[in-house]
């Protein structure tokens, strides 16, 4: 297909969707392999020497077209997919495995990258380049290139059918997500939930053309209700149908994916010459080796398990005063959770979603980054979309240049997978003097507008907007010469620094002064209720800590040594047990459905969520210290975090922004558990 063979004529080279047949996919991906295979040729076939220039740098300025056909192809897999697109991507997965695989295990191109990194003291690179360098020698020996024949045959089988399984695993869920809905007929059965929830379940009927009111497994409609509804047993129903996706001995099971995953990853790594898949995956992090993780994630817990047996008695106690509830099941966290709320802070979601109307919290995310680090942003009705509820924005500089393209898509629908994530259409990078733009885009599911009411955030929305704003602004104001290295190409527990650094605003009451305003009013969110979210920031803190450790030591007990996993519910069991609270539900098992390990890349990476939050609890402090909106401390994290990628080590670019490592002491003060 000849739309992806060479740049776009669209305005800003963005992505022509409407051109795009779901039949063009195929030979496209066929066709762009084809002209990055030429690519490489030209590379492992140049008669001139070796050089940084003839051999590094054309490797990573090559398969422009591929990459930009997989970016678009893969993001709407996840965002706009359907049942042909997924039979697609089954087809095109191997295609891409192999053609990687014949990069990784190419000799020639081998010799000539090792060629360069043997003389690379006495080039004179740039920190860019030199990060370049060793990245491309890594992407190699790290991947195969130094084993035998027979041994990189094993590889590439592995890495194919890893590819295969990884898909397979995202498609169950999604299906078992969107096969579930709760019906329901007798509006007593509601009782405590918000008018504005009732109203979209009830929207949601009438689209199916049935009576009464319609539930499902998406989060806007599965959160409101087993937070407000009062009946405990319509709670436990939908509770448990989200808990045992992918885990009912159905075409959709994923029990045999989760262990055929992490036997072949072991399998993997231990081909490498790696004793387990975290060995290898964190000989590129921060945190170095497993030893380490687990050292991080043992202080956490030891610190956070206390503080969270406490909260979790208190609550129990106040289930069994509020209701006469002897056991608290997860159920009941939620509901008794934000009962508890109300009564010590006088503060629920209900008070607040007037204030934080999605235009308006869209908007104040965008004067907080102007404010910050001087960029405008300005919606365009030119630039093409993949569905009608996606906006596009063009973000310029204060002189006017074009910074970025920025895509929002906001709203749940049956193609959409469940979460928040943001993704990019095309990287940012230099080449041939041509600083090329990026175009990034953020997908969230929130709460819809109904026929009365506009989109009405919780607060908790609120922050997962700033967070997915965070992970865009590393991709907006990127600014490298190389694609490998440019936005959020970092390491991976680095990558959620600015993310989780954004949140911070949402709680400060010169920040909130910007945007949360009453929709029908337009009054100020009142000062009262600010003091009240400020306060109820580490409410619980601790449980909520406790719940994040068990998922990142359930990656590193899947992840950390080779092993036979007889039972998936059972190993799960076993390894959260630690951190476990409420009693196990014997239908449920989280495995199967922890896409966040077993399709997307957080493969012992998830500690870096709880990782990345000393670094943004410190990296606030410095704010706090010098005023929020103070321009010459953001501009350190801009020049030196936000627009730096993976050009140098993290924590030289922390120091350089901060001037000093970060303390986990800021993290355990802002939670309140020191």
């Amino acid at each position: 297909m000849e739309l992806f063979l060479k740049k776009f004529t669209t305005n800003h080279n963005t992505a022509p969707f409407c051109k795009i047949k779901l039949s063009d996919y195929k030979v496209a991906f066929e066709k762009t392999i084809a002209l990055a295979r030429n690519e490489i040729s030209n590379i492992t076939n140049n008669i001139e020497a070796p050089t940084f220039q003839n051999t590094i740098e054309a490797l990573d300025y090559s398969g422009e077209q591929l990459d930009r056909l997989s970016s678009i192809f893969f993001n709407l897999n996840s965002a706009e997919t359907c049942d042909e697109m997924q039979k697609i991507a089954q087809e095109v997965s191997p295609l891409l495995t192999e053609f990687s695989n014949d990069i990784a295990l190419n000799e020639e191109l081998f010799k000539r990258v090792k060629a360069v990194y043997d003389q690379k003291d006495i080039l004179e690179l740039t920190t860019e380049q030199a990060t370049l360098l060793d990245k491309k020698f890594k992407g190699f020996s790290r991947n195969g290139a130094l084993l035998s024949e027979e041994d990189k045959l094993k590889l590439r089988e592995i890495d194919t059918e890893l590819a295969k399984l990884k898909l397979t695993f995202g498609e169950n869920v999604l299906a078992e997500t969107n096969n579930y809905q709760l019906h329901i007929t007798n509006e007593a059965d509601l009782k405590g939930l918000p008018d504005g929830t009732k109203e979209m379940a009830a929207s949601l009927a009438k689209s199916k053309n049935l009576e009464g009111w319609i539930f499902t497994l998406d989060f806007p409609s599965y959160l409101p209700f087993v937070t407000y509804v009062e009946n405990r047993e319509l709670r436990k129903e939908i509770a448990i149908a989200a808990g045992k996706k992918s885990f009912q001995d159905n075409e959709f099971d994923n029990k045999e994916n989760v262990k055929r995953i992490v036997e072949l990853r072991h399998k993997r790594a231990n081909l490498l010459g790696y004793q387990s898949h975290s060995h290898f995956v964190l000989e590129e992090r921060m945190a170095q080796n497993p030893e380490k993780v687990q050292s991080f994630l043992n202080d956490l817990l030891e610190k956070a398990k206390p503080a969270a047996q406490k909260e979790f008695a208190e609550l129990t106690d106040f289930a069994a005063a509020l209701d006469g509830i002897d056991q608290l099941e997860k159920w009941d966290g939620a509901y008794y959770s934000e009962k508890l709320k109300q009564k010590l802070f006088s503060l629920d979601d209900e008070l607040l979603k007037p204030y934080f109307k999605l235009e308006n919290v869209l908007n104040g995310a965008f004067t907080i980054a102007e404010k910050l680090f001087r960029i405008t942003f300005k919606e365009v009705f030119d630039i093409d979309k993949y569905h009608e509820d996606v906006q596009t924005f063009e973000v310029l500089d204060f002189e006017g240049k074009l910074v970025s393209i920025f895509y929002s898509d906001f709203f749940p629908r049956k193609g959409k997978r469940n979460g928040a994530w943001m993704t990019s259409y095309k990287p940012q990078y230099i080449k041939d003097g041509i600083n090329e733009r990026p175009h990034v885009s953020i997908v969230c599911n929130f709460t819809p507008p109904t026929e009365t009411k506009p989109s009405l955030l919780t607060f908790n929305e609120v922050t997962t907007l700033f967070h997915e704003f965070g992970h865009a602004l590393h991709g907006m104001l990127a600014n490298t010469t190389y694609p490998s290295l440019s936005g959020t190409s970092v390491y991976w527990d680095f990558v959620e620094l600015p993310s989780q650094v954004m949140e911070n605003w949402c709680y400060e009451p010169e920040a909130l002064a910007l945007f949360a305003k009453h929709y029908e009013t337009g009054e100020i969110i009142p000062q009262q209720y600010v003091e009240k979210i400020k306060e109820s920031a580490s409410f619980l803190e601790g449980m909520a800590t406790l719940r994040q450790l068990s998922f990142g030591i359930l990656d590193m007990t899947y992840h950390g040594k080779s092993q036979t996993i007889a039972d998936v519910k059972v190993f799960e069991k076993q390894a959260m047990e630690i951190a476990s609270l409420y009693p196990d539900v014997e239908e449920n098992c989280m495995s199967t459905s922890f896409s966040h390990i077993f399709q997307g890349g957080y493969s012992s990476g998830y500690y870096s969520y709880k990782w990345a939050e000393v670094l943004d609890a410190d990296a606030f402090a410095y704010f706090q210290e010098k005023g929020i909106f103070n321009k010459e401390v953001a501009t350190k994290f801009k020049d030196n975090v936000l627009s730096k990628g993976g050009t140098e080590l993290p924590m030289e670019l922390y120091k350089k922004f901060r001037g000093q490592e970060p303390k986990v002491e800021a993290l355990l003060k802002r939670a309140g558990l020191i």
